[in-house]
């Protein structure tokens, strides 16, 4: 079982000259990758990385840009954390005055069946916020995705909150025998799950952002659980 520690020493570049080769190399990686993802327009993009702590800021002409761009990012190897600073600015023919991408919003919504009926959508300048309550994050997430594609949108504030009138269960069991079924999880993870009033708390190491998405999923598919607790360090090797 790994400590953690050992990883850490060898993770550690050996001089000043091979850590700013570290660092150059993750953000032309990153670089590369925006430039490669089809969904992505890097032209006004530009990255910044620290060890692994990657910022991208810039513009995008669309809210689904500006999603990928950090996705593609946590694709990339050595990549530890993404500060997603880009700001999107959209055409002039993709503007929406409020009334409009309020009553887009909420159409779409009313159209997906995954996201309940009671959650509700408002535009100011093509920013949308999102309320209700959902029994789940997965239909907190559908609600933001069925309008994210929506012309006019700057960005999105999902206010939607998680209530659950069904008792949480002992997940911890669960969580982890869910960890251990996934492939992409290796046999000696450090991973560690603890569940308490509703709660899944994470802790532990992880190889890739991809390793992390899947036991942040895996957490959440626990019947009752109202909220997830963060804290898995992604190593980025």
């Amino acid at each position: 079982m790994w400590d953690g520690r050992e990883g850490d020493l060898a993770m550690a570049p050996k001089s000043p000259r091979e850590a700013v080769q570290k660092t150059k190399d993750i953000r032309e990686g990153v670089q590369r990758e925006l430039d490669y993802d089809p969904l992505v327009d890097a032209t006004d993009i530009s990255v910044k990385n620290m060890n692994g702590d990657v910022a991208l800021s810039g513009t995008v002409t669309s809210y689904p840009q500006r999603q990928e761009a950090a996705a593609a990012a946590k694709r990339v190897q050595g990549v530890t954390r993404v500060h997603n600073h880009l700001m999107v600015l959209l055409p002039l023919a993709s503007y929406r005055d409020d009334a409009m991408l309020t009553t887009a919003a909420n159409n779409a919504l009313a159209l997906t069946v995954t996201v309940p009926a009671n959650v509700e959508a408002s535009a100011t300048e093509g920013d949308v916020w999102l309320t209700g309550t959902v029994r789940n994050r997965f239909e907190r997430d559908a609600a933001e995705q069925a309008i994210a594609g929506l012309t006019g949108v700057r960005n999105i504030v999902n206010d939607v909150e998680i209530f659950s009138d069904v008792e949480a269960a002992d997940v911890t069991v669960l969580v982890q025998d869910a960890l251990d079924r996934y492939a992409l999880i290796p046999d000696d993870s450090d991973v560690l799950v603890e569940a308490s009033d509703s709660t899944v708390r994470l802790t532990g190491h992880v190889r890739s952002w991809a390793e992390h998405d899947v036991a942040i999923d895996a957490a959440w598919r626990g019947i009752g659980v109202r909220n997830v607790k963060d804290e898995l360090a992604v190593t980025g090797r």
